[in-house]
Parts: structure tokens; sequence; C-alpha cells
């Protein structure tokens, strides 16, 4: 039996742009480039496109990203779709696998959360590579049980998890099988060492020593030997890492007589005979669980600096509080504006954007009437906007100050003007409680003072609550 190889790059950016204009605005730390998403694309994305590595890599790229390249990065999105199909051909399965439509925390989330940013991104993945996703990347691989029962619930076959996310791990780098919900779940499970290699570029300084590591790991007929790293390590966070990809890739095909396939490949061979038991809850980032994306954990970008991470804790609260309340509109609104709301939001997936032809057909199937398809959009972009408001890279970086956080306070605000064009009182109220419990995520930078602070200049400066912010008409229904 052929030994097999699977590399794994997981794509994603979180999204970027003003929720009032979507046009995203100058970001000096990422000169001379407009933007993040410009800077990485031009050093990263474009090269493994022109590469077509997208046809060898097994890969995931978040809703968010694809959604940016289509639009700015044509031909670089075309590769990513062209891959997926090469792949297919080869082996009968493709090299992509979708994501949660925003990269959340799932631990962190509700179920009803869960199965929607689940959902979402399967549909998402559905309407652009034709087909339905076998596997699911969860961001920073964070998992519980109850995350898993909803992968199995939906359909899917398989994710892929850290070493230290599982008790013990299969034999030969097989799948694992977990029982959940009375259904069967696969768990790949990728070697930590040579994963740890790439992303950190021992590896990538000589080809031939990650070869040699690679036949080490996987000597044995039948095994499999798979990394899983962050796609933008080739090019952005390691310059001529897409050359040093396409050598290994190249001779591990035509020389190293490994099978180089994907894990949806893999498994179709390989069932899971092997039982294992979750670490819960878990992810690849944080060694102290999932508590990197709520608590001051001691997990930090620059641990020299040794700044106050206390902000976490009030920042997730209040989002969580204004989350509660947007949902509970939601649920009182819903049910007289949708012929199923449930369902109306669960499949809003399918019709992300996807342009104009789409979305309002949907509308006008979802709502009980033509005159509520102005409410009907309004009460799901304003779902999406809670969705957004906890992308996980909010608390992964060091200050409350950040784009990251920034960029989840716009999320924020947005939305509450989205419930402000149906109940102007409960908006004003939602906000007052928001900017009350972000008095308590202080910033390290003086200047800045705490989020209440930075929500005020940097957000409402821009978008005044109110008239300016386009609900001072309120929508009748």
């Amino acid at each position: 039996m052929t030994a097999s190889l699977v590399l794994h790059g997981h794509f994603y950016q979180p999204p970027r742009g003003d929720p009032w204009t979507g046009e995203i605005p100058r970001q000096p730390n990422a000169a001379p480039w407009h933007d993040w998403n410009e800077r990485i694309a031009e050093e990263c994305y474009d090269p493994l496109g022109r590469a077509e590595a997208f046809a060898w890599l097994s890969f995931d790229v978040g809703p968010t990203l694809l959604r940016w390249l289509e639009r700015a990065r044509p031909d670089t999105y075309a590769s990513v779709l062209r891959g997926d199909s090469a792949s297919r051909a080869r082996t009968g399965h493709g090299n992509a696998i979708a994501q949660p439509y925003h990269h959340v925390i799932l631990p962190l989330a509700s179920r009803r959360e869960k199965r929607r940013e689940l959902r979402w991104g399967m549909l998402d993945f559905e309407r652009r590579f034709g087909r339905s996703s076998e596997g699911m990347w969860l961001p920073e691989t964070a998992v519980d049980q109850e995350t898993l029962e909803v992968l199995a619930e939906l359909g899917i076959a398989f994710t892929i998890l850290a070493p230290r996310q599982v008790v013990a791990p299969p034999p030969a780098g097989r799948p694992g099988r977990v029982r959940v919900g009375g259904r069967d779940l696969a768990v790949f499970v990728y070697d930590g060492d040579l994963s740890h290699g790439v992303a950190f570029g021992e590896l990538l300084r000589d080809p031939a020593v990650w070869e040699r590591r690679i036949e080490t790991a996987g000597a044995s007929p039948g095994s499999l030997v798979s990394l899983a790293m962050d796609g933008e390590t080739f090019g952005h966070h390691h310059k001529g890492a897409v050359e040093t990809l396409a050598a290994v890739l190249g001779r591990q095909r035509s020389e190293g007589g490994r099978r180089v396939e994907n894990f949806a490949s893999f498994l179709a061979r390989n069932p899971p005979v092997h039982e294992v038991e979750i670490v819960s809850p878990s992810s690849w980032s944080c060694p102290h669980g999932v508590d990197r994306w709520r608590t001051d954990c001691g997990c930090r970008m620059s641990p020299a600096d040794d700044l106050d991470l206390s902000w976490r804790a009030p920042l997730r609260d209040a989002l969580e509080t204004l989350r509660n309340g947007l949902e509970a509109l939601y649920d009182e609104r819903g049910p007289a504006t949708f012929v199923d709301a449930d369902a109306a939001r669960e499949g809003y997936g399918a019709v992300l954007d996807s342009g104009a032809d789409r979305a309002p057909a949907y509308l006008e199937s979802a709502v009980r009437g033509p005159d509520l398809t102005v409410v009907g959009s309004t009460l799901l972009e304003m779902i999406r906007d809670a969705g957004a408001m906890f992308t996980s890279c909010g608390w992964f970086f060091d200050d409350v100050s950040g784009l990251e956080p920034t960029q989840l306070l716009r999320h924020a605000a947005h939305a509450i003007d989205l419930a402000g064009r149906l109940d102007p009182g409960r908006a004003v109220r939602l906000e007052r409680e928001l900017a009350g419990a972000l008095a308590a995520a202080r910033s390290n930078d003086p200047e800045v003072g705490d989020a209440a602070r930075l929500y005020e200049r940097e957000v409402r400066g821009p978008h005044p609550l109110g008239v300016a912010a386009g609900w001072g008409a309120p929508i009748d229904a």
C-alpha cells in the first residue's frame, strides 16, 4: 500500500470593510499596500494561484476572504475553484473543504449560533464550488462535544484537529472515529512537529530536509502524513515559501512514491476504526482550551511587552449582551415576517454575497408578503452583523485598540443601526448597555482609554446613531 501525504492550508481574512459602505479603510500598518487583504494577496494568494498550488494543496478558504478575492482578485479566485476541480478529476474528491461563515470560536457560541455559522459556511461553499463539502475546518480548530454533534447533524464527514486535542491519536496518521448524537464523525489529527516546523520556517529553509522529515514520519505502507498550517505561511509569513512548497509537492509526486491527496480521498479508502476521545474544549492556538478568546490566559503575541489583557472578558461580555438583544428582536419580529423564521435565517447562507440576482428572490420566497421584504432583509443582515461581532481575531492580539477589535465594534454599531430601523427605542437602549459594558475593557494605551471611548471616537464618530445612520424613518411593518 502506498503511503499518503496531505498538506493542508487554512486561508482566512476577517471582514475588513466598513459595514455601512463596504469599502476597506486604509490600514497604515499594511503599507505600502492600502490594506492587509491587498498585502497578503500580493505576497501569498496570487503567487499560490499562479503556481496552481490549489490543485495539490488541501485547503479551506474563509467565506469572507472568498468574497474579497472574487471581487478584487478574480484570477486568484478562479485558480482556487480550478484547483478544487482538478483534484476532483484526479482523486474523485475535491481539495477544498468548508469553514464556518464567520471565524468564530464555536465552543463559545450557543448551539443555535453553531448551527447557523456552520450551515452558512456550507451553503456558501456549495454556491461557489458547485458541490457539498465533505469536511469542515473549525476556526482555530476550536472544538467541544456540542460542535462535533452539530457537525454530524449537518452531515459533515470529518474535521481536522491538533495532536493535543485528542487523548490518544490513532496510529499511522489514520482518522479516528467519534460517536456523537448517534452518528459517526471522522477526526484527522495532523502531525504537530512537522506542521510547527513549516509554520515557523525551520523546514522551509531547505526542501530536502522537509522531504526527509516527511519520509521518516510516514514510512509504513498505507500510512498518512498530514500537515496543517495557516495558508498565509506561504509567501506572507515566509518569503520564498511558495517556491519551497511547489518543489516539495513536485518531488513527492514524481520521486517520492507517495500519494499526494486530500483528507476526503484518504477517508474514502480508509474509514476510521479507532475510537478517539477529544479534549473539550480545546484549540490549536491556546493551550488553555479556548481561554484566549475570553480571558487573560497568558497567551499573547508579544510576551516581552507584558501587556494587560484583562480587556478580553468585558469585550466578550459586552458583545454577548448585545447579541442577546439582537436575537430577541429577531425572535419577536421574525415569526410575523417570515414563513419560517428559523429556516429563513439558516438558509440565508445560500445567498450571502451572491449579488442582486439571487438575494431578492430568496427574500421574496421567505417572507409572508412582498411588503415585508425590507423588514426581512433588515432582520437577516442584523443577524449577519451579530455573527461578525465574534470573529476570533478580535481577541487574538494584545490590545483592545487594534484593527481587529475595532472592526468588531463597527459590526456591533451597524447591527444596532439595523435594529433601530425596526425599533428605535430598543436600539438606543442596546447601545447604552453596550457602551456601559465596554468601559470595563481598558486599553494599554492611555490615549485610547477604554473600548467605550474607542467606540465613540472610531465608530460613532464617522457614523452617528440615528438619522445620519439611516434609520431616522423607522420601517413600518
